[in-house]
């Protein structure tokens, strides 16, 4: 089974009210209400984010590093992408941007994105040498990586085994500060995330033992940092910044859709949002699309500009980061990409050591013979329920009631309809079945308030 997950999204328990709308979403039914309180089972979860989109009383978190974990290092790095600069209106530069993260602290600044030309190097490799493996899915977003281990492992052998620019990105900075002869244990490396995802594939990540970054910084925290401390020091010259330099329009487009999709031949799909995604990825474990040479997969409506941690509208983010390639080339910009340089150094590390696993979302059981009678269990209820996934049970579905009850952790006597049904008959008494809504909503739902 391998490690367990690290998940950056908690439910704060004092703002839930258990109103469902993080229910209904979920992608893998990972969410049930109990006692009036959103309770995410952490097997199942992708950390796509979909949940904290959703909720309206803001009762989940993204989880963060303390920011002041960073002056424990004398070196400080901050990783970038490219939508991070998107967030910020047209009348503030780059060169602001990256002058600001250096007042407030960091040492050197650097765009993941700058990492691509490799990307798609080693990927077109990995893909000539590997064939047998089509179509190939992108590595790119790790809530879709996590999405196939716990839903989709038949497609697991799909997935381009290279690691992606927030990791390339770290390795090449460190490196640098290595060269100059600083020890390591002076370098911090941070990476600044537009999602959820992102924090949990640092933490624990997916087809290697540790991730090169050091800790994460969200977006929207970071992003009010440099905004204030730009507004207040507006009127004052903007510092020349030494690593800021323009990227080709190639790596701006990277974290957008379309911006892999785009660079590889034959038949190229690249889908965004999660509900979509799965869409897909039913569709190619069903031999659907057999035709298919590329997909890009991105968990967030719109890829990253829609992320859940960033700060402005994905669609205004979308059409800042399209004019700034537009000006590279009205400009006539040209990209000082270093990394090349460092070629030998990083290619070998490009490929991921470990295996990536299936997880199982929860096995029925070990048994094989006991999973199939409980399968059958499961289509036995299924055929006495409503079949309307109304979620006064306190779980997304039907199906997830009927699971539920077959691996012990819920009563058929959830069922609304059903417990007006026992009530009738009087098998039930009123009193029992308020107390099994209240096991579910909790008892302040029944409440006379006055």
């Amino acid at each position: 089974m391998g490690k367990p997950f690290y998940h950056a999204l908690k439910v704060v328990s004092e703002a839930c009210t258990g109103c469902t709308h993080c229910m209904n979403v979920c992608p893998t039914a990972a969410i049930r209400i109990k006692y009036g309180k959103a309770v995410i089972n952490e097997a199942a979860c992708t950390d796509c984010g979909m949940c904290l989109k959703s909720c309206p009383r803001r009762a989940i978190i993204v989880e963060q590093d303390d920011f002041s974990q960073i002056f424990k290092f004398s070196n400080r790095v901050i990783l970038l992408p490219t939508v991070f600069i998107g967030q910020f209106p047209d009348d503030i530069s780059e060169e602001q941007i990256f002058a600001e993260l250096h007042n407030i602290g960091f040492t050197y600044v650097m765009e993941v994105d700058k990492a691509v030309p490799m990307i798609i190097s080693e990927s077109e490799k990995f893909m000539e040498l590997n064939k047998h493996k089509h179509p190939f899915i992108s590595a790119f977003c790790p809530a879709v990586i996590r999405l196939i281990q716990v839903r989709f492992p038949s497609l697991i052998d799909n997935i381009i085994r290279l690691k992606q620019a927030m990791d390339l990105s770290a390795i090449y900075a460190r490196k640098k500060f290595i060269d100059k002869g600083i020890p390591e244990e002076e370098i911090g490396v941070f990476y600044v995330t537009q999602c959820a995802a992102k924090i949990a594939a640092i933490k624990s990540p997916v087809g290697e033992d540790k991730s090169p970054v050091d800790g994460v910084i969200n977006m929207d925290f970071i992003y009010n940092k440099v905004l204030l401390s730009i507004n207040k020091n507006k009127n004052n010259p903007v510092e020349k910044v030494p690593e800021q330099y323009h990227l080709t329009p190639e790596s701006i487009q990277w974290t957008l859709s379309g911006g892999e999709s785009s660079n590889f031949k034959g038949r190229c799909l690249a889908i965004d949002e999660i509900h979509n995604v799965i869409d897909i990825l039913e569709k190619l474990e069903n031999d659907e699309l057999n035709d298919i040479d590329f997909i890009e997969l991105r968990a967030c409506d719109h890829s990253c500009a829609g992320g859940a941690l960033a700060t402005n509208n994905r669609f205004l983010t979308i059409e800042r980061l399209n004019k700034r390639m537009e000006d590279y080339v009205k400009n006539n910009y040209t990209s000082v990409n270093k990394m090349p340089k460092y070629k030998d150094f990083l290619i070998p590390q490009m490929q991921l050591t470990g295996e990536i696993m299936p997880r199982s979302i929860e096995k029925l059981d070990e048994d094989f013979t006991v999973a199939m009678q409980k399968m059958e269990q499961i289509n036995k209820i299924m055929k006495i329920l409503p079949q309307v996934d109304c979620g006064f049970c306190g779980t997304p579905s039907c199906k997830s009631l009927a699971k539920d009850v077959v691996m012990g952790k819920a009563k058929l006597s959830q069922c609304i309809f059903k417990q007006k049904m026992l009530t009738k008959d009087e098998l039930i008494s009123p009193e029992e079945s308020q107390e099994i809504a209240a096991k579910i909503w909790g008892e302040d739902k029944f409440e006379n308030h006055k």
